[in-house]
């Protein structure tokens, strides 16, 4: 994904590009049925990567991400010559991106099964990080 920060005052201001890792942890009651091929799972990877997928990832993913403060006719000029261009209400931070991936995730997740954590890596070593436990906070490093 790429994005920019108008009005940063530093190299972010500029459109750039991360490699963005994304981590999510649930927290559930593992099934609890011998003999059943998911015994003792709290929900199968391929469901929650599904989850992930459509809900975040998917909308996300090799797409210029920028406020919507930014000119509509530059907005539509890049939609335009690149195409997928996501107007955001907000500066596209790391943290604010965390925010938009807990809300969508967790409207997602299955009856039983809650999001626990979720780490959204820029960079090997610049990421904001949420739990449920602090549910309003947001952690970056």
């Amino acid at each position: 994904m790429a994005h920019a920060l108008p009005g940063y005052d530093g190299l972010c201001r500029h459109i750039h590009g991360h490699s963005f890792n994304l981590e999510v942890c649930v927290i559930g009651e593992p099934l609890q049925q011998p003999g059943h091929p998911k015994n003792g799972m709290v929900m199968d990877f391929k469901t929650l990567k599904g989850i992930v997928q459509e809900a975040f990832v998917g909308r996300f993913d090799h797409a210029l991400v920028l406020p919507e403060t930014v000119a509509p006719e530059v907005l539509e000029l890049l939609q335009k010559q690149f195409g997928r261009v996501l107007a955001l209400p907000f500066q596209p931070t790391c943290e604010n991106l965390i925010a938009i991936c807990v809300q969508d995730l967790r409207d997602a997740m299955p009856p039983g099964v809650e999001l626990c954590r979720i780490r959204l890596s820029e960079t090997t070593t610049s990421y904001a990080e949420w739990y449920k436990e602090d549910e309003k906070k947001i952690l970056t490093e």
